[in-house]
């Protein structure tokens, strides 16, 4: 099999009392050796039930996925040795073991030699600047520090495909660009290291990954490059609105009365600025003069207006209803 990933109508049934629901309902993709391929959705749409499924965490309910070539239910073991998880938050081990002693600890469940072991693990921790911290209790590292040794710890077992889940989450922009520009790098070394990726971040996903599925309820709505999921929505007319700070209440009333019309409109406060940015999409241009019309009856202030060019943010909303980043914070 010439492919590092292929699902096939995977479904996975979760139980709650006499109900059941589809967290997977028969999704399909593929993804090639020496890919970035992005995974983004909102939470409970099922990307961390496939991440589980493909990680040989979780089994499905029907459906068939291969990872490396080897079937996820019947060749756990083996797929096993060939990819490695990292998910954002987690503990990178022990907390009563330094940065040093953790990462050799989980070089030895993959029998990596002792020499090459130490040398894998001075690169990386060389790399995303933590060698410094090398002897520092994992306990008193800080988040962003904890997020670094994680990735240094999916990295030095060398694995085919390697599982990204929300990497850059809790670092600095500074230290996200530089798990990025790493994660990139590394992929290009070897053509068949493979990447699966999960953001809330949509530049991120946008400036890694060569292709990218959006999953909704549980079922793949779209899967393209990122430059071709723009050119889809191309069509239709995008701005950018700020406003003053538009309060709950308000903002569910305007983002009706706009739904009305046809108008797409999500509103986001920032409140550190004492503004509310207002992302529209209009099927027609004529149609931003409607938008001004109800920002007005609802007596709050225009502060400034932009047309801009679709993003790949604009997809997901067009999509799914509601920004990827807003997830974060819910």
């Amino acid at each position: 099999m010439d492919k590092a990933i292929v699902v096939e109508n995977l479904k996975r049934v979760y139980k709650k009392g006499k109900d059941s629901f589809f967290a997977l309902d028969g999704i399909s993709f593929e993804v090639h050796y020496g890919e970035i391929f992005g995974f983004l959705g909102p939470n409970g749409a099922g990307k961390t039930t496939t991440i589980k499924i493909l990680s040989t965490l979780l089994y499905p309910t029907s459906g068939k996925a291969f990872v490396g070539g080897f079937d996820v239910e019947k060749e756990v073991q083996k797929i096993r040795e060939i990819i490695n998880l990292v998910s954002g938050g987690e503990s990178a081990g022990y907390g009563i073991l330094t940065v040093k002693e953790s990462l050799w600890m989980f070089s030895q469940f993959y029998g990596i030699p002792t020499n090459e072991a130490s040398k894998r693990i001075e690169h990386y921790l060389k790399l995303v600047g933590m060698w410094d911290s090398k002897d520092t209790l994992l306990n008193r590292l800080s988040t962003g520090m904890m997020q670094k040794v994680n990735l240094v710890r999916g990295l030095i077992t060398d694995p085919k495909i390697l599982f990204l889940d929300e990497p850059t989450i809790g670092l600095d922009v500074e230290a996200a660009r530089t798990i990025r520009s790493i994660v990139s790098e590394w992929v290009k070394e070897k053509p068949t290291r493979t990447v699966l990726l999960t953001t809330h971040y949509m530049a991120e996903a946008d400036e890694l990954c060569d292709r990218i599925a959006i999953i909704n309820k549980g079922r793949i709505v779209a899967l393209d490059t990122p430059e071709n999921l723009k050119k889809a929505i191309s069509d239709e007319i995008f701005f950018e609105i700020e406003t003053s700070i538009v309060p709950k209440e308000t903002s569910q009333i305007l983002t009706n009365d706009l739904k009305e019309f046809g108008i797409n409109c999500l509103i986001k406060d920032h409140i550190e600025r004492g503004v509310s940015t207002l992302s529209v999409i209009l099927k027609e241009e004529k149609d931003i003069a409607k938008v001004i019309q109800k920002i007005v009856e609802v007596n709050k202030e225009i502060l400034s207006l932009r047309k801009i060019e679709p993003t790949l943010e604009d997809v997901f909303i067009k999509l799914v209803g509601k920004r990827l980043e807003d997830e974060e914070t819910n």
